[in-house]
This record gives C-alpha cells, sequence and structure tokens, in this order.
C-alpha cells in the first residue's frame, strides 16, 4: 500500500516555533491592548478584497499565513475587551482563561459524555456546583450545563419549561417577559414553535422593571380563556439599562400560579458576588433555572454560557436520548453525559477556562473587580449630575449608565436632542477612539455606557466625554449656523 503523506501535520520544531508566534501575539495583544483603537471598521467590498479567493489547492508556509492573519484579521475585528469598549455588553476576558482555552482546543476534549472526557464532566460539575453556591441554589439537587451564551442558555431553559410544565401538548401554552427582555428570549420561543399569539409581553413601569399589576391581570384573563400560562422569564440586569425586575414578588406570582420562573441573569447575574450586587438581585435564587453568561460579567473569553436548574433532572427528563450507538458509554447515574443535558452532542471543554481562572485569582479577585465596575458606574453617575451639560437619563444599575448632552443653558427640542447625541455617538465611533453607541429610552437618543471591564479607569471614562463634548460643541455650531 502507497505511504499516506497527507496527514496534516507539522514537525515538533515547527509546531513548537508557531506556537511561540501565537503566544508570544496574544501576550503582545493583552499587554498593548489599551494603546490601540477598540473600533475596527470594514465594508462588505473591503473585506471581499482582502480575504475572498478560491480554497488554495496547495498550501504554504504556516508562519506566512499566520502573519497575513495577525496583520489582517486581527486588526479588522473590534477589541470588545479595551478599556474603552463601553458599548452592547464588553467581552474583558482574562489571559488565564485564554491560555486554558488553547489547552482544551489543542487536545481536542470531547466534553459530551463521562466515558470519553471524566475530568471533563468532572470538571463541569464541579464548576456549576460552585455557582450553584453562588446563586443560592440547591447544591444537592441543582444542576445545570455550560452552553455556548445566554441564547442558547435560552433556549434550553425554555425547552425545559415547556417539557415539565406542558408535556407533549403546548398548543395552549402561554410565555410571560417584560418589554426589556433580552431579544435572545423572543428567539428562543420562536425556534421551539411557540406562536405569536401564545407571547404575551407585558410593558414596564417607568423603571424599566415588570409591570405586577399588568402581569397578573394577563394571567387572570388568560385562565379565562382557558389557556395554559407556564412561563414567566425575568430579568436579572437587562442590556438597556442593568435593570433588576422585583423577583421575591415575580417569585411568589409564579408559586401561586404554578408558572416556571427563569431569570435571565446572563447580563447582570454574575453581580451577586458583590454586597451591592447581593441586595440588587434579591430573589435570584428563587428561580427553576437561570442564565448567566460567564463570558461577560466573569470575565471569561467568548463562547460561555450557562445555566443553572433547581433540578437537574429537569434537564435530563427534557434531553435525554437514547440511540443504540450511545449505548457502550452511558455510564452510571452519579456520571453525568451532558449531552443528556442539553442540545448539543459534541460540546467543547468550556468548564477548564472557568476553572482555572478561579483557581489561579480566587473567588476574591472576581468579586473586588465587580464591585469595582459597579463603583465605577456610580462615580460617572456623580460626575455626569455635577455637569451642566450631561443630563443622567437612567441612574448608574449594575454597572450601566445612560446619559445624553443636554446642556441647562439651551433650550433644545427632543428632535434636536436626539441629533445632537446620535451625531456625538456616530463621531465617537468614527474616531474609533472609543465604542460608544445609543439606544432608546423613553423614546430619546441616549448615550450607554457598559462599564464592566476591570481596566477601565475614570480617566478613559472622562476623557472619552469631553471627546463626545468637542463633537457635541461641533454639532452645535452647525445648527447655528444653518
Amino acid at each position: 500500500m502507497k505511504k499516506n503523506t497527507a496527514r496534516l501535520e507539522l514537525s515538533k520544531e515547527e509546531m513548537q516555533k508557531y506556537g511561540y508566534q501565537i503566544v508570544d501575539a496574544i501576550v503582545e495583544h493583552h499587554h498593548t491592548q489599551h494603546e490601540k483603537f477598540p473600533v475596527a471598521f470594514g465594508s462588505r467590498e473591503e473585506m471581499d478584497n482582502l480575504f475572498l479567493e478560491e480554497a488554495p489547492e496547495s498550501g504554504m508556509d504556516a508562519s506566512k499565513v499566520l502573519e497575513f492573519v495577525l496583520e489582517k484579521v486581527m486588526t479588522n475585528t473590534a477589541n470588545m475587551a479595551h478599556p474603552r469598549s463601553f458599548s452592547f455588553v464588553p467581552g474583558p476576558s482574562n489571559y488565564v482563561s485564554v491560555m486554558a482555552d488553547a489547552l482544551a482546543t489543542g487536545y481536542n476534549i470531547f466534553s459530551g459524555g463521562w466515558s470519553i472526557g471524566p475530568a471533563a464532566a468532572e470538571l463541569e460539575i464541579v464548576t456549576i456546583q460552585w455557582l450553584l453556591k453562588i446563586f443560592g441554589f440547591p447544591k444537592k439537587k441543582g444542576g445545570g450545563i455550560f452552553t455556548s451564551g445566554g441564547s442558547m442558555a435560552n433556549l434550553t431553559a425554555v425547552a425545559t419549561a415547556r417539557r415539565i410544565k406542558c408535556g407533549d401538548d403546548f398548543s395552549k401554552a402561554i410565555i410571560y417577559l417584560s418589554d426589556q427582555a433580552h431579544s435572545s428570549n423572543i428567539k428562543a420561543i420562536r425556534v421551539l414553535g411557540f406562536k405569536k399569539e401564545q407571547i404575551r409581553i407585558i410593558p414596564t413601569d417607568n423603571e424599566f422593571k415588570f409591570a405586577l399589576n399588568k402581569l397578573k391581570n394577563c394571567i387572570a384573563k388568560d385562565r379565562l380563556e382557558g389557556l395554559h400560562p407556564f412561563c414567566l422569564i425575568a430579568s436579572a440586569g437587562t442590556t438597556n439599562t442593568g435593570t433588576v425586575d422585583p423577583l421575591p414578588e415575580l417569585s411568589k406570582i409564579c408559586k401561586k400560579e404554578d408558572i416556571w420562573f427563569h431569570i435571565d441573569g446572563a447580563y447582570g447575574g454574575a453581580a451577586v458576588l458583590s454586597a451591592k450586587g447581593k441586595h440588587v438581585l434579591k430573589g435570584i435564587e428563587k428561580a427553576d433555572s437561570l442564565t448567566v453568561d460567564p463570558h461577560k460579567w466573569f470575565y471569561q473569553p467568548y463562547e460561555m454560557g450557562c445555566l443553572l436548574v433547581r433540578n437537574h433532572k429537569d434537564l435530563s427528563h427534557t434531553f435525554t436520548e437514547k440511540p443504540e450507538y450511545l449505548r457502550d458509554i452511558e455510564g452510571n447515574t452519579s456520571e453525568i453525559n451532558f449531552y443528556d443535558h442539553g442540545i448539543q452532542l459534541t460540546r467543547r471543554f468550556r468548564a477548564l477556562k472557568f476553572y482555572m481562572s478561579l483557581k489561579t485569582f480566587g473567588l476574591k479577585e472576581f468579586r473586588d473587580a465587580i464591585t469595582y465596575n459597579i463603583d465605577l458606574a456610580e462615580e460617572v453617575e456623580n460626575l455626569l449630575r455635577g455637569s451642566k451639560s450631561w443630563e443622567v437619563v437612567f441612574p448608574a444599575t449594575l454597572a450601566v449608565i445612560n446619559f445624553r448632552y443636554n446642556p441647562i443653558k439651551q433650550n433644545y427640542s427632543e428632535k434636536e436632542l436626539d441629533e445632537i447625541n446620535q451625531y456625538i455617538s456616530h463621531k465617537v465611533v468614527e474616531s474609533r477612539k472609543a465604542l460608544l453607541v445609543t439606544t432608546i429610552l423613553n423614546n430619546q437618543v441616549v448615550l450607554r455606557m457598559c462599564l464592566i471591564n476591570p481596566r477601565t479607569t475614570m480617566d478613559d471614562v472622562t476623557e472619552t466625554l469631553d471627546l463626545c463634548k468637542t463633537f457635541a460643541m461641533e454639532i452645535e455650531e452647525q445648527m447655528t449656523v444653518s
């Protein structure tokens, strides 16, 4: 037989050289990212000009491919870990977890079933137990699973709620969420086959929290019409404002009405580690299921979401299948096959980065970082309130602050203020010096800062505000001329 030469391998020396080049590049990026721009631009035409080609029939030197990637790919993506990346939900990450991800990928560990990866499954069990304790869930009966992110965690939660509360017939099932709930929840509901008529979006009050009376009225009406309320999704830190719904009150409603209580804490859940966050998140331990995103405020690299449940059997009852090709690797009841607790069969080893970073830094350092983030946002709020140029539209809540340019000596119309603040955001992003975009609150265009990066300083904020002020004066001058 002809010897196979297509082994897709490098020599040991080539692998070492290649690996050192990559590690050096990552270290340099982490060490100098504050000196770079957080914003990247690129049209489809520009990206096509850089990358579009036929798949190469013959290969080229690995180092040259790497050089091209570092120069053209890594420089043409936004840096969500930058200290001045204020928009959406930043991804600050940490170097230990980055290297842990490299280990998990380098060893190509399968984290679906126990028999293939007992250590991987055990570390997922252990780290899930750490999270159960952090959030006050029952340690013996509780369980969970790591997912790609909050979207998959929310999808897994709603699928579980439907199975446990509705069985096979969900034709009359009704689900409730607020108008501030994350869009991933709506996606999850649609993916699972619910009709528009089965979704109840409840208006929020003037603090952007679930309006309890409106919710109660809606549930009562649905029951009178012979429908089946089965699930309620609350928010523990909305993306817009960081607002936490009235969790204790919602929990009581769900218990009384026999409704599955899911809390989407993808953004704000981790704040429970801090004293202020724990107070705001009172009642989070009452959830039947809880989404948290370690790749947000637990400072992990993408992708890492998590779903915790009060009873781990709810997951296995929802997702367990017994195909014949898996019959030899089932294990016993204590040896968890995580493919029985979620949608994925093939799963990457996500637990490793969480495990290694917590072992390296300790929970206290994570707690201190989160506390710093919350305090920083409150300090920014005080700064804005002391200015004649800025208006706080919604106070600092779980490290999110919403504000707008509205100088007290001017009498701009709402339309003019919207135009000014949109212009400020556009020009700041165009400068590439900070990522600061707008959102809509109370029909007003406002600037929003999400300050969960522990490496963001007050200087980063004040210098960005100075930049905003420069562009505000620029458009004011244009408005005066016109």
